[in-house]
Parts: C-alpha cells; sequence; structure tokens
C-alpha cells in the first residue's frame, strides 16, 4: 500500500523543492534552475517546450540566449543528478525536454494515490482505514507548493495546495464522525486562522467544539464568522452554515454523535454503453502481442491502465485492439465499452470536448445537462465513470494532448488508445509496438481469405505472395479479396502480375508507397463506375454514410448505390459501419484508402464535377429533413427555406425515414452537422443556412445547443461572405432563439435587432413574423408586457399573412400568457382553447403541448385545481415520451403548484426541487430561479420562515445577476409577504395526504 514509509522518495514538490540521491541531496539554486526543475516535475514523464521553460523564467521578455541558457541549466541539472546519483533523467524530447522518472518517487504523485486509496476505502466503509492512509497522504505536505519556485509556477502549485485543503477538510469530516473531536479543535482553531473565509472548517470547529460541550464558543465561531463574511464579501453565510447555528442553538439531536452514519455510497446510475466495432472473424497472429495487452488489462490494478499500441499507418493497429477489447470486456470490463475515432491523422481531429460530449451522451447525460467547456466535461466524465468497470478504446489519437482528458480517474476502468507514433507522454501507459507480419501469420492471413485448398495447391507461389506483401496486413487483405473475387486466378499469375510493382512495395518500410501501389491493383480492377463512387464518396466528410448518398454523388436517378459500395466492400475499399434507421447498411473509408480516393479524385474530377457532387448530397440532407420537420410539425411551419437544390434520395427510403423522423434526424446528428460545415467550406450558402435552421427541429427538442450554436456560426460566415441577406437574417434568427432559451438576453438582441432589420430591408413577410415573434418573447423576459403585445400581435399578422398555422399558434398562446398576468383568465382561456384547435387541424404535437401547459395555468389561476392537474399530467406524459427535458421542467413546476393549491404540501415540494433539478441541468438559472420563488412560499406556508427566506435570496441573486428587473420585484414580493407573515405562522399538516 503506497501509504507506507515516504524514504524512497526522490523529489519532493510539496513544499520548498528537495531532490534526493543516493549519496546526498542536490542543491538545486533558487532562480532559473529550480523553475526549470519545478516545471519538468509538475508535468514529469510528459514533455515541456523550450518556449514554455522560456515563458516560465522571463514571462514576457527573454533575452536572445534565453534557449542558451536554458540548456546550460539543463545540463547543470543533470551533472548534478549524475554525480550524487538521482535515479532520473532528463531527456531531450521534440520540442524540449522531458524528465523520467519513476511516478512513486515524487511526492506529489504519492499524495495523489493515497487519496484515491481512501476514496476507496470509504466507498467499502473502511472509515478508521480511509483518515489514516489521509494523514499518510497529508504528511507529506512540508509548507506551500514549489516553495521557492517562480512566481510563475504558482497557478500550478496553487492548484495542489487547494487539493491538500479540501483533503485535510475531508479527512477532518472523517475523524469527526469517528469521535475524535477533542482531538481535532487544536487544529481546526488553526485552520480557521489561516483561512477565515473558508466556511467548512469552521463549521467542523463549531461542530468539534459543540461535541466537545463548549456551546458557546461554538456559537461564537459563528458570529465571529459571520461577521467577517459581512465586513470582506458583503455576504451572509451559506444556508448550510447557518442550518448548523440553528441546530446547536437547539441542541438538535441530529448534531449527536450517535445519529452520525456514514453517507451510503452509491454507484451513478449511468448507461452502460457497448460501442466497440465488431472484432473480425479472420483475425491471425500476434498473439504475444495480444497477451501483453490483455495482461495489462486484466491484472488487479491500484492504478488505472493504459496501453498505447503504436505503429505504422495499415500495420493493423485498430484491428488488434479491437480484438483485444472485445476479449477483456465481458469479464473485465462488464458496466460497458466506449470507443470513439479521434481522426488523428485527418486534417480535423477530434477535439476533447466533442469527444466528451459524445461519450457523456452515451453514458446517460442528455445533451441541455452538457457542460460548454471541455474541462468542465472531464469532470463530469470521470464521475460517472468513478467506481465502475469501464473499457475506453481511443482509436487514431494525435498526441498526448487530445487523449489527456479523454482518461477516465478511476483505477476500475482501462483504456487502449492506438497512434502513429508512440504517445510518451502518457504517463505510466504501457507502449506497444505492432510490427510487419512473420510470413506464417502473412500466409495463414492468406487461407483465410482464399481457403486452404487453393493456398495449399501451390506453396512456392503463395509463400512468394507472402513475401511481395512485406507482411502488411491492409496489403495482404486487398490481395487476398481480389484472388477470392476471381477463383480462376493463380497465385503465380498474381506474384507475376505483382512482380512489376516489387520497387513501390520495398518503398513500404519507408512510408506509404507501397500502399498506394497496392491499392491501386484493387482500384484498378473495378468497374468505372465504381471507381468513380469511390473516388467521389472520399469528398464527404462524414463518419459513416448511408447508402443513398452514392446515388447523389452520381445523380443516379435509379438509384444503384447500395450494388455499387457493395462491390467496393467486397474489394476490401470501404468498412460497413453498422445500419441506419431503415435497416440498410452505413459504409465508411479506412483513412489510408480514403487518402487513396481523394488522390484519384483530384486527378479524374474536375473541380466543378466535385462541387456538383457536393452540391447534391447536401441537397439530399436537405430534403429529409425538411420532410422530417414536416412530418413534426404537421407542416413547413416556423422556418425559412431557401433557394438551393434539393436531391431526392428514392421514395420508399424516404418513408421509412418518416416512420420515426425524430429518430432519424437523431441518428444522422453528426451527418447533418458535418453536411451544414461542408457546404459553408464549398461556398453553397443557399443550400447551407437552410440546413442548418431546419436541423433546429432537433437541436431545439433534444437541447443539443452545441450542435446549434456551431451550424449556426458556420453557415453564418459563409452566406456573409456570399452577401447573402436574407440567409444571414434567418440564421441572425435562429441565433437569437438559441441565445433567448440559454437566458442569454442581451446576446438574444444583439442576434434579433440585425435580423429585424435585413427581413424589412427584404420585405420578408415569414422572416419578420419569426424575428417579431423572438422579439416579443425577449420584451415579455425583460419586464415590457405591453411592448411585447404589440410585437406579438405584428408577428400574428405575419403568420397570418403567409398561412403558418403553428406560429399564429404559439403567438396566440404567447398573448394568452400576457392576458393571465393581466388577470384576464377567460380571455386567456379563450385565445388558448383557440390556438389548440389550430395546432389539432395540422397535428403540430410540440406546440400543441406547449398550450395545453399554458391551459392548465390558467386553469389553475381559475382555481380549476383537478382540470389543470389533469391537463398537466398529460402534458408531463406528452414531453416525456418527445425526449423534451425543457418542457418537462415546466411541466413539474406547474404540477407541483397545483398540488400546493390542492394542500398536498410534500408531494409538491417533491416536484418543485424535481423541476428545479431538471433546470439546473439545463443550465437554466433563470427558470430554477423562477421555480425557487413558488418553492419558498410553499415552505413558509409550513412554517419554515428561516429556509424559506433563503430559497428567495438565492432566487434574487440570480434575477440581480442576470438584471431581470420584472422577475427581482417578484421576489422582493415575495420575500415581503413571507416576512409579514411570520408573526403569525399557519399550523400546517405535515402529511402530504392532507386535503
Amino acid at each position: 500500500m503506497s501509504s507506507g514509509p515516504d524514504d524512497k522518495l526522490i523529489f519532493k514538490l510539496l513544499g520548498p523543492i528537495e531532490v534526493i540521491g543516493a549519496e546526498e541531496q542536490v542543491q538545486v539554486p533558487p532562480g532559473r534552475q529550480q523553475t526549470i526543475l519545478g516545471a519538468l516535475l509538475l508535468e514529469a514523464n510528459r514533455v515541456v517546450a523550450m518556449d514554455q521553460l522560456i515563458d516560465l523564467v522571463w514571462e514576457h521578455t527573454p533575452p536572445s540566449t534565453a534557449r542558451a541558457q536554458i540548456q546550460i541549466c539543463v545540463s547543470a541539472l543533470r551533472r548534478e543528478f549524475t554525480r550524487v546519483g538521482v535515479d532520473a533523467q532528463i531527456e531531450t524530447r521534440q520540442p524540449g525536454y522531458l524528465l523520467r522518472v519513476a511516478a512513486d518517487k515524487i511526492d506529489a504523485v504519492v499524495f495523489e494515490r493515497r487519496v484515491a486509496e481512501s476514496e476507496a476505502a470509504t466507498r467499502q466503509g473502511r472509515v478508521e482505514e480511509a483518515s489514516t492512509i489521509l494523514r499518510s497522504a497529508l504528511a507529506l505536505w512540508r509548507g506551500p507548493t514549489l516553495g521557492g519556485a517562480a512566481a510563475t509556477l504558482q497557478n500550478k502549485a496553487l492548484r495542489l495546495d487547494e487539493k491538500r485543503l479540501s483533503v485535510l477538510e475531508n479527512c477532518i469530516d472523517m475523524e469527526l464522525l469517528l469521535g475524535r473531536h477533542h482531538a481535532l479543535i487544536a487544529e481546526l482553531q488553526s485552520l480557521v486562522t489561516e483561512h477565515p473565509l473558508r466556511e467548512r472548517p469552521r463549521g467542523q470547529l463549531m461542530l468539534a467544539l459543540y461535541r466537545s460541550g463548549r456551546k458557546p464558543e461554538a456559537l461564537d465561531v459563528y458570529r465571529t464568522g459571520r461577521d467577517l463574511f459581512i465586513e470582506h464579501l458583503g455576504l451572509e453565510p451559506s444556508d448550510q452554515l447557518r442550518k448548523l447555528e440553528t441546530a446547536i442553538l437547539t441542541d438538535d439531536q441530529v448534531l449527536r454523535l450517535d445519529q452520525q452514519k456514514p453517507a451510503p455510497i452509491t454507484v451513478q446510475n449511468v448507461v452502460s454503453p457497448h460501442q466497440l466495432p465488431a472484432t473480425i472473424a479472420d483475425f491471425v497472429g500476434r498473439q504475444d502481442l495480444v497477451a501483453r495487452v490483455e495482461a495489462v488489462l486484466s491484472d488487479d490494478h491500484t492504478t488505472m491502465p493504459v496501453v498505447n499500441i503504436s505503429g505504422k499507418a495499415g500495420i493493423g493497429k485498430s484491428t488488434l485492439a479491437v480484438h483485444v477489447a472485445h476479449r477483456v470486456a465481458a469479464e473485465t470490463y462488464p458496466d460497458g465499452q466506449l470507443y470513439c475515432d479521434l481522426r488523428g491523422t485527418q486534417a480535423q481531429p477530434a477535439t476533447p470536448a466533442e469527444v466528451l460530449g459524445r461519450f457523456l451522451s452515451a453514458l446517460g447525460a442528455v445533451g441541455s445537462s452538457l457542460p460548454d467547456s471541455a474541462d468542465e466535461r472531464a469532470d463530469m466524465y470521470r464521475s460517472m465513470l468513478a467506481n465502475r468497470r469501464v473499457l475506453v478504446v481511443l482509436d487514431d489519437a494525435a498526441s498526448e494532448s487530445q487523449v489527456h482528458q479523454l482518461l477516465p480517474g478511476s483505477p476500475t476502468c482501462g483504456v487502449i488508445v492506438t497512434s502513429r507514433t508512440r504517445l510518451t507522454g502518457l504517463a505510466g501507459s504501457h507502449l506497444v509496438d505492432v510490427d510487419f507480419m512473420d510470413s506464417g501469420d502473412a500466409l495463414e492471413l492468406l487461407r483465410r481469405i482464399i481457403g486452404v485448398q487453393r493456398l495449399g495447391s501451390e506453396p512456392v507461389a503463395a509463400a512468394a505472395l507472402a513475401d511481395v506483401m512485406g507482411g502488411l496486413p491492409l496489403a495482404l487483405r486487398i490481395i487476398g479479396a481480389r484472388l477470392a473475387a476471381r477463383p480462376h486466378w493463380t497465385l503465380a499469375s498474381m506474384v507475376g502480375r505483382l512482380s512489376d510493382e516489387r520497387h513501390r512495395l520495398d518503398e513500404l518500410v519507408h512510408g506509404d508507397m507501397v500502399v498506394r501501389a497496392s491499392l491501386s491493383l484493387t482500384y484498378d480492377g473495378l468497374a468505372a463506375e465504381t471507381r468513380r463512387v469511390m473516388r467521389l464518396m472520399s469528398l464527404l466528410e462524414a463518419e459513416s454514410l448511408p447508402v443513398w448518398t452514392a446515388s447523389a454523388l452520381t445523380d443516379d436517378e435509379r438509384h444503384r448505390g447500395f450494388d455499387m459500395l457493395e462491390r467496393l466492400v467486397d474489394a476490401q475499399l470501404l468498412d460497413v459501419a453498422g445500419s441506419d434507421v431503415t435497416g440498410l447498411p452505413r459504409y465508411r473509408f479506412h483513412d489510408l484508402i480514403r487518402l487513396f480516393a481523394k488522390e484519384q479524385l483530384a486527378v479524374h474530377e474536375a473541380p466543378a464535377a466535385q462541387l456538383a457532387a457536393v452540391e447534391r448530397v447536401t441537397g439530399g440532407w436537405l430534403a429529409m429533413a425538411e420532410q422530417a420537420h414536416k412530418k413534426l410539425y404537421g407542416g413547413d411551419f416556423t422556418v425559412l427555406h431557401g433557394h438551393g437544390q434539393r436531391w431526392q434520395p428514392h421514395a420508399s427510403y424516404v418513408g421509412q425515414v418518416l416512420e420515426d423522423p425524430l429518430g432519424w434526424l437523431e441518428s444522422e446528428r453528426q451527418s447533418l452537422c458535418a453536411a451544414v460545415f461542408q457546404a459553408a467550406d464549398a461556398g453553397l450558402d443557399e443550400l447551407c443556412w437552410d440546413l442548418a435552421t431546419t436541423l433546429v427541429t432537433l437541436f431545439e427538442t433534444r437541447s443539443y445547443c452545441d450542435d446549434w450554436q456551431h451550424t449556426h456560426e458556420r453557415a453564418l460566415e459563409a452566406v456573409r461572405k456570399a452577401g447573402n441577406k436574407r440567409g444571414t437574417a434567418a440564421l441572425l434568427c435562429s441565433l437569437g432563439s438559441l441565445h433567448q432559451s440559454q437566458r442569454r438576453m442581451d446576446a438574444a438582441r444583439t442576434a434579433l435587432e440585425p435580423a429585424l432589420e435585413l427581413f424589412l430591408e427584404l420585405d420578408d413577410v415569414h422572416g419578420l413574423a419569426l424575428v417579431r415573434r423572438n422579439l416579443g418573447l425577449l420584451e415579455y423576459h425583460e419586464g415590457r408586457p405591453e411592448r411585447a403585445a404589440l410585437v406579438f400581435e405584428q408577428s400574428l399578422a405575419g403568420f397570418q399573412h403567409v398561412d403558418d398555422v403553428v406560429g399564429q399558434a404559439y403567438v396566440v398562446s404567447q398573448l394568452a400568457q400576457l392576458s393571465l398576468d393581466r388577470g384576464e383568465h377567460e380571455l386567456a382561456v379563450g385565445q388558448l382553447r383557440g390556438a389548440l384547435g389550430m395546432c389539432r387541424e395540422i397535428s403540430s404535437p410540440r406546440v400543441e403541448a406547449q398550450i395545453l401547459y399554458r391551459l392548465g395555468s390558467a386553469m389553475l389561476v381559475q382555481g380549476r385545481y383537478e382540470q389543470a392537474q389533469q391537463l398537466i399530467t398529460s402534458v408531463l406524459g406528452m414531453v416525456q415520451r418527445s425526449g423534451d427535458i425543457v418542457g418537462e421542467s415546466y411541466a413539474l413546476h406547474s404540477l407541483g403548484l397545483i398540488n400546493g393549491r390542492m394542500r398536498m404540501f410534500t408531494e409538491a415540494g417533491r416536484l418543485l426541487r424535481r423541476a428545479i433539478r431538471l433546470c439546473e441541468e439545463n443550465l437554466d438559472r433563470v427558470g430554477a430561479a423562477r421555480i425557487r420563488l413558488d418553492l419558498a412560499q410553499l415552505v413558509a406556508q409550513r412554517g419554515e420562515t428561516f429556509h424559506a427566506v433563503a430559497i428567495v435570496e438565492q432566487a434574487m441573486m440570480t434575477f440581480q445577476e442576470l438584471r431581470l428587473a420584472l422577475w427581482e420585484s417578484k421576489a422582493v414580493a415575495v420575500l415581503e409577504k413571507i416576512t409579514a407573515e411570520t408573526a403569525a405562522p399557519t399550523a400546517v399538516p405535515s402529511n402530504g395526504g392532507a386535503r
């Protein structure tokens, strides 16, 4: 166990830097050498760039001799390490240096390991052992991290010091649980003195004093802290600290030690993904590598196992990774397997944020709950994988930086990374190099492809063929497939055909020339139309493609794409990557074959022909997305379209897609977004903006805010470059909707006002109706109901002019909300019933649910509680079935209010808190704050005035921060009401079933 003696440490960072050699301690001079050593230690076993070291030493004014001076310092450190026998090396690695040292020789790493051990012990209920381990971890500290190092390193040092404080507080919590309150008082008093504005140790000290029979002192600690918070921060203590003070004042039994139970540790309820591609049936050889990787992943671990499989292009890295992953998945990683192609060899590798978004979705996180930053996504990802046995396969990594945030934090997980180069900067990873196949394995692979009888009939030619292929699996598979497709060819004839290519095959060791030549052999044997499909398929950027795209690329009205793609599959030039919602296959290229196809494309297809092919495929995506929107909304409502040319896939295929239009949009989300980006890059501005805005049907329903923003921003660049005013206006209008949904009102106005000007200039009635609808909402949310009503009336007139029924229904429902706010209940009900009739005429379930929600709200304010409950319950079912998380939060809020009015207080509180949680997951701070106002009034009704006031104050802070004057005034009114009723509280039955 790593919590043992520390006499094996070489490098100590947790305090002034110390380096301990076999003979004596190294004296590192302060200044540059300490700064450089500190930087290398903080990134131990990872490369630190020369430019980074220069910035750390001189910040923004380095001398002309900076590089030379860094080299001199590194040389001095190396000499000193050698002189005193330090078991570590500073290696020169482009673009800088790498300090190679065993992880258990650095105190900071040992600290992290002990913290992880303690967490494991805690999960198993071994609290006393966990606290002992944490004390051994904390004992490693000798002062502030990197005590004498340069200020430029202090940001990283401060993160470690903050971690120490957090760990110390966790340790004290455990020891309080173990009844050691007497022994902790002195340490806590010192900690509170050092960090007077830190609430957690202050609360711990209050609890320790109280349990030691020193109640007045415990209360004095609170009052002193409160004065400090008000003086220095202008804030009251947190709700948690105020509750602790109240508990101490009232001698609440919950503070007694025998009432404290260790919090149950539960595994997060996440989905178990199974994303591994299919393993190949004819996997051959590599038994030593399979055993090595399997052993690393299957052994018991105190740290997470990471395997880096590296080798030349086409050597079989991905095949080996997937093969081993399937072998260990069921027994060692039963909680799931995550897989992603990082596209490290492509022009636009996958970003960590993108991959984390995919993984979090696969683990069960809804799109609306995904944080914006990669760091926050990484935190959520590690939390969801904590204590779970999940295998992560990261294929085709470009660099360590692409991988670091994708590594789980739990030793119960395992990781396989494949890459063209060795990723030596992945600390603690097991490197596995994949080399060429030997002749025996090469022959065995050929035997499995073409059959034992055929191989055995020409043993000499078979051996020669394996030798000519140079042991490259990709080349062997290509030639084997070609022979299998031509049973009348002899192996000797194939050897003869390859003899003139020998020079190119020999170049395999140095690069990819042999791969190109081998691919040419298969490519040249295809029919002309199949070769053209292969070339044109390489145009498209999506990870995998459905059948119809082949027909669109060639403008084939007979829709023979399936047959041509299957010929490419037979020739091993295209892979089947699963199936789409219709059950037809999806296809993808191996990256090397895509490069080859692109080379052929440049030779054989004119730029105009390439552009026309991309235009047809984009037109096909738009045609189907348009049909999906119509099916979901009952017609072509609340969306603008441009004049881009549509391309229609086969009618039967479209019919199958429209059986589940939202499911199809979801399944093709990556391809549809890629089509927007490619259309933008190609200058297809009309198709680009039209497809981007049509996809809001999906983005809005499933809260894919990242996709919404990225597609629109890229399309906006394209339309502005083309001078496309209508496309610009449509995208700005849609971006305004996005910003409003995220409560970014300033950003919404910045987008909507220019959109209004453009639509006015174009005299676009439909566009004006849409942008005025959004501006009306903006006026309403900013507290100007009269102005909102005027803008809504203008919008309604526009929708009526263009016969947009859903647009009319939506605006009428907004006008009804204004009527409700004015107390004109009957008018509102009449308006809503009219809007509901419009939706039902054309079958628009999403807007119908929104209108039913408002109708239920109208019933609520009229006191018709049972009718309101029935309506909102039906709405809740509708939005849950469609996956509308935002709509679900609204329905729960309304049901909470209804239950409160029906005096079902316990159920009302549960529903309101659930609605708040959903809003917070959707990053809807305003929605959460609005619900808190209603929760506060419910809590006040139960006599919990102190708690109710705290809830209102929390909501008010949100309204003030976002400058929502109308809601801030409502919060003030709620606060005044609660405080006015404090003098004579009404007793409320505690059982939630009382009416």
